[in-house]
């Protein structure tokens, strides 16, 4: 994991082609704008750990047995 410090209005670019700019720091909080192609796809953390949770499953049962999931 890369850690930098940034100020307001400083900007992070990834690939070339995303762009993360410190838009506003408050307290401890922190508001980010980010720049980036359409076809990325930018979810905040819980969002994209919740999709992970919920993602369906197929089971193959043959004879009983479990055979491919």
């Amino acid at each position: 994991m890369l850690v930098l410090s940034r100020k307001v209005g400083e900007k992070l670019v990834i690939d070339g082609n995303i762009i993360v700019e410190v838009v506003k720091v408050q307290g401890n909080r922190i508001t980010l704008g980010i720049a980036a192609p359409s076809d990325v796809k930018v979810l905040r953390g819980e969002l994209a750990n919740k999709k992970q949770k919920t993602q369906t499953v197929e089971l193959v049962v043959k004879d009983g047995l479990l055979v491919a999931c």
